[in-house]
Parts: C-alpha cells; structure tokens; sequence
C-alpha cells in the first residue's frame, strides 16, 4: 500500500535504507551484547551476567522500534541475517570471557551507533525533509547514550 505520509517516495526511500543500517547495527548490538551475557567469567559474574541482560533486552526493544518505524513509512525492514551482515556498521568479533575487553567493544559499538544517528538527525531533517525521523534518530540516540554511559561507569 502507498504510503502517502507527507513526504516524497524518494526520501521515505532513502530514510528506510539509511534506517535499515540502523536495524543492522541494532541486531548485531544485540546478539554481540547476549553473547557477552552467555559467556562472563569471574568473580562478579552474576552481577555482569544481570547487567548484559538488561541491556540486550532494552537493545531487543530498539531493533523492534527501529524495523516497525520503517514498516510505518512503508519499506521492508531487513532483518535477516545476510542483511545485517551487508549493512551495518559494526563489526563481529571474536567470542571473549574478558570483562574488559567485552565492555569496551560494546561501548565502541555505541559510539558508532551514535556517531552516526547523530548524522542521521541533521540528514532526515534537512536533506529529506522529515523532522519525524530526524526526531525518531533523536530517540533512538538518546537510548544509546544512556546505554553507553552505564557501560562507561564499569570502565572507570
């Protein structure tokens, strides 16, 4: 069905591919997030093991807001695993039971998450004229930062 929302088919277009990226990012998030939850060793284990769960949960809610925003403006969310794979901007890494090491890679993955929603407000915005998504991108900046700050404080 035609989506006729106020905004032209060529930005809705271009909004959805760059919002498909963001799915990406959000579903390797996720699964890089549960492996850490799967695989914490050491003596605060269950507190690390606690606190990766609440945060691959709140990330399970991002990619599903992510992929029905897309579905709202009338484009298919890429979701299966050979789309996530082509399109995000994250890496996969190799399995780790290091603390440390896991707490900055997803801290790393955040920033880019960030780094680029931060784009993505000024470009729906001005470029494809929809202050609806750039307020979207806003949003789903707004989680991560918060995500990333929690992550930030067991790094200190």
């Amino acid at each position: 069905m035609k989506v006729n929302i106020g905004v032209s088919a060529e930005n809705t277009k271009q909004i959805a591919l760059e919002l498909n990226k963001v799915l990406a990012d959000e579903l390797l998030i996720y699964a890089k997030t549960r492996n850490s939850h799967w695989n914490i060793e050491g003596t605060n284990f269950m507190e690390m093991h606690k606190f990766y769960e609440e945060q691959y949960e709140e990330l399970e809610e991002y990619g599903d807001e992510v992929a029905e925003y897309i579905r709202s403006i009338g484009h298919y969310a890429e979701g299966r695993y050979a789309d996530v794979l082509k399109l995000t901007n994250l890496l996969e890494s190799e399995y780790s039971n290091d603390q440390k090491k896991q707490l900055q890679e997803l801290l790393d993955d955040h920033e880019t998450i960030i780094r680029n929603l931060r784009r993505l407000i000024d470009e729906f915005d001005e470029k494809y004229k929809d202050k609806g998504a750039a307020d979207f991108a806003t949003q789903m900046m707004q989680k991560h930062l918060k995500l990333a700050w929690m992550i930030r404080s067991y790094l200190k």
